[in-house]
C-alpha cells in the first residue's frame, strides 16, 4: 500500500525510535490510564487511512511512554544488561520528544539516575549523558541534512512513538490484513479514532494492532499490539502529554554543562543516515522467507547456533550459552536445534548454524527451515 510513502506526519518519528537505540533505557512510570470514550462522528477505515496520508505536522512536543510485556525467557534479561535495544523489550520507559520540521528533533530519555539526550539541529547532531556528563558532536553530511534527515529509510527495530509503530505495522497492510474501525478513545486528553489491524494468516502471533488517531490532527497518539490468546497489550507506546505548537528554537540548541567531556566525531559521509542505526553483527548470508506479518528472517551464523554461543569465553557469554542449552530441543525434517519463544515472536537456532526468527508459530519456522 502506498499510504506510508506519502505520510510525512509519520516519517518524522523514524529518527525518534532510532535515538532510543542510541541513548538507552528509561524509567518506569506506571501504566497508561484509561479515559472515557468520546462521542465522535462516524469514519470508515478508508477515511482514517486517508487522514493519516494527508495530515500535516508542523511541530509538536510531548511525553511518550512505552511498555512491553513480551514474555521473554531469561536469556533476554542477560542480553538487556549490555544492550540498550534489548532493554526496551521489557518494562516501562518514558521520554520527552520535540519536533520542529525535518531537521530539528530532540529526544530526552529519562530514568531514575539521570537523562540521556539526542538533539538534531540542522547539520549538528549532539548526544549527551548526564550520568557521565559526556557528550558527542557530529556534523551531518549535506545529503543527510536534507532528504534523509526527515526520516529516510533508516527504520529501527523497536518503535519509540505511536507514529513510528504505526508506520511499521501499516507496511504490511495489504493484502495480508483486515482493517476496521474500533472504539473511540481519549488519549493524552485528546479525542481519537481507533484503527484496528488484524493479520489474515493464522501463523502470525500478532492477534491485533490498535492505533489511536487524533480526531483533529490525524496523528497517531497510541499504538497497541496484542498477542494471540491475550487480552492485554504485549507492546504499547502512547503519548501521555502532547502539544501541537512548534517548539521554540532554543529547545534544539545544545549548551554543554560545566565540566562536560565532549568528543568530536568525524563529519558524516553524504550516504549515511542522520540518526545512527544499531550496530549489527556481520552476517554474510541473510534472507527473508514470506511477506507481511509472517515474514521469517533466516541467517547463517556458523558457530553461533544451538550448539554454540558467541563470546562463551566471557562470564556473560558463558551465562548465555548456559541458557541457550536449557532451551527446549526440537527436531524435524529440517534438522535439529533449540527453540526460543516469546509472546510475539519465536526464534529457532539450528544445530547446523542457522537462526530463523519471526512473529510466527514454531511450525512456520520449521517450514522455512526446510526450504
Amino acid at each position: 500500500m502506498s499510504v506510508l510513502k506519502s505520510r510525512p506526519v509519520l516519517r518524522w518519528l523514524v529518527p525518534v525510535a532510532a535515538a532510543v537505540t542510541v541513548i538507552g533505557g528509561g524509567a518506569a512510570v506506571g501504566t497508561f490510564a484509561a479515559e472515557a470514550e468520546p462521542s465522535l462522528p462516524p469514519r470508515t477505515a478508508a477515511q482514517l487511512l486517508v487522514d493519516l496520508q494527508t495530515s500535516q505536522l508542523e511541530g509538536l512536543s510531548g511525553t511518550v511512554v512505552q511498555r512491553a510485556d513480551l514474555g521473554l525467557p531469561p536469556i533476554a534479561g542477560l542480553a538487556a544488561g549490555s544492550n540498550d535495544l534489548a532493554a526496551l523489550a521489557s518494562g516501562t520507559h518514558t521520554l520527552r520528544v520535540w519536533h520542529s520540521g525535518p531537521d530539528r528533533q530532540r529526544i530526552a530519555l529519562l530514568d531514575t539516575l539521570g537523562e540521556r539526550d539526542l538533539i538534531r539541529n540542522g547539520r549538528d547532531l549532539w548526544t549527551w549523558d548526564s550520568r557521565g556528563n559526556t557528550a558527542t558532536h557530529r556534523t551531518l553530511g549535506s545529503e543527510v541534512a536534507g532528504k534523509r534527515g526527515a526520516g529516510g529509510d533508516a527504520a529501527p527495530e523497536l518503535p519509540a512513538t505511536p507514529a513510528q509503530a504505526a508506520d511499521q505495522a501499516l507496511a504490511a497492510i495489504e493484502p495480508s490484513t483486515v482493517v476496521s474501525v474500533g472504539r473511540a478513545a481519549t488519549v493524552a486528553g485528546r479525542e481519537a479514532y481507533e484503527l484496528v489491524l488484524e493479520p489474515r494468516d493464522e501463523a502470525s502471533l500478532v492477534h491485533q494492532v490498535r492505533i489511536a488517531i487524533d480526531a483533529d490532527e490525524h496523528v497517531p497518539l497510541r499504538f497497541e499490539i496484542f498477542a494471540t490468546g491475550s487480552d492485554q497489550p504485549a507492546f504499547e507506546v502512547a503519548f501521555t502529554e502532547i502539544d501541537f505548537r512548534r517548539p521554540d528554537a532554543d529547545q534544539f540548541t545544545f549548551n554543554p554543562p560545566p565540566g562536560v567531556t565532549v568528543q568530536e566525531e568525524k563529519a558524516d559521509r553524504t550516504d549515511r543516515p542522520a540518526f545512527p542505526r544499531p550496530a549489527l553483527p556481520e552476517h554474510p548470508q541473510v534472507r527473508t522467507v514470506g511477506t507481511g506479518w509472517t515474514t521469517v528472517l533466516v541467517a547463517q551464523v556458523g558457530e553461533v547456533g544451538a550448539k554454540g554461543a558467541a563470546g562463551t569465553g566471557s562470564p556473560a557469554g558463558g551465562e548465555i550459552a548456559g541458557v541457550l542449552g536449557s532451551l527446549p530441543e526440537v527436531s524435524g525434517a529440517w534438522g535439529s536445534g533449540r527453540l526460543f519463544t516469546a509472546k510475539l515472536f519465536n526464534v529457532l537456532l539450528t544445530d547446523d548454524g542457522r537462526v530463523l526468527a519471526g512473529a510466527v508459530t514454531p511450525e512456520r519456522l520449521y517450514e522455512a527451515a526446510r526450504g
